[in-house]
């Protein structure tokens, strides 16, 4: 038996395809270009541009705070860490309170619920300052470090946050579902176990990746608690310097760090997209 193969006008169309698709690429990058271009010139033209240069891109004061800054990055890679692992232990927990059912767990759904609204309400950095400043005033002979009420006071906002995703992608999933699984004689929490949360988390996969991005730019905010974290790193040489260079190293660091996450995200949407197109294919 013969393989199948493509017609000619199948292969055809490919052919044309695939010069459109190397003829738009073309086209945006001319374009992309062009503007660059522009864009730099009309920038590098202004009348101040030196002055700007010198505060904000010099050369010689971010090659003297890479290395600071960069240590100062490690603390926020840490906190982010652990923040990552306390947010996801604590989101989960709430996604499932809030979906239990029953008037017996009332009092259970509406802590969930009292605590998504007020943490989802409050700005992260008004949390970071009650959590940096109201604990350890709880007991002053206790020394905390500020990085440990960083942690707490991000994961507080975060797990809000996530909560909210979580429990969004566990209403997606059909009642039946849950229904067979009754049905085939497994308990409530196995059936959130083994059946809702599994698909729960392929729905939404791409929205915690996004929160998990904005995770890691807040965590920068700890430095408010005296944390020389990269920011507070930035600022301490900034403020030796007068010049903002060492913010900019900062922010280059931040993005650095962000962009895989970023891009992985990208890709995984791409996928899931593609996944369910082929799906609905006919």
């Amino acid at each position: 038996m013969e393989a199948w193969q493509p017609s000619e006008l199948e292969l055809d169309r490919r052919l044309q395809r695939r010069r459109a698709s190397r003829r738009s690429v073309l086209v945006a990058l001319v374009s992309t270009v062009a503007f660059a271009a522009v864009a730099a010139w009309l920038v590098v033209s202004s009348p101040d541009w030196e002055s700007v240069r010198n505060t904000f891109f010099n050369l010689e004061i971010a090659k003297d705070s890479f290395p600071k800054i960069l240590e100062g990055l490690w603390l926020n890679i840490r906190v982010l860490f652990f923040a990552t692992i306390v947010v996801a232990v604590v989101a989960t927990l709430l996604a499932t309170m809030r979906s239990l059912r029953g008037p017996v767990f009332f009092p259970l759904r509406a802590l969930a619920t009292g605590y998504t609204d007020l943490f989802r309400g409050l700005p992260v950095l008004i949390v970071l300052y009650l959590v940096g400043f109201g604990i350890p005033g709880l007991n002053t002979e206790v020394r905390i470090p500020v990085a440990v009420l960083g942690t707490i006071a991000i994961s507080l906002c975060y797990s809000a946050y996530v909560a909210e995703v979580l429990r969004a992608g566990m209403e997606a999933v059909h009642p039946s579902q849950r229904i067979a699984a009754r049905s085939l004689g497994l308990s409530h929490a196995q059936t959130l176990r083994m059946v809702v949360i599994p698909q729960a988390l392929r729905k939404v996969v791409p929205a915690l990746m996004n929160d998990f991005v904005s995770m890691q730019k807040d965590v920068g905010l700890i430095s408010v608690l005296g944390a020389v974290d990269a920011v507070r790193a930035a600022q301490i040489v900034q403020q030796q310097t007068y010049n903002f260079t060492p913010y900019v190293v900062a922010g280059l660091l931040f993005v650095a760090m962000s962009f895989p996450m970023i891009r992985l995200t990208d890709a995984v949407s791409a996928r899931m997209a593609k996944r369910e197109q082929q799906g609905g294919t006919v």
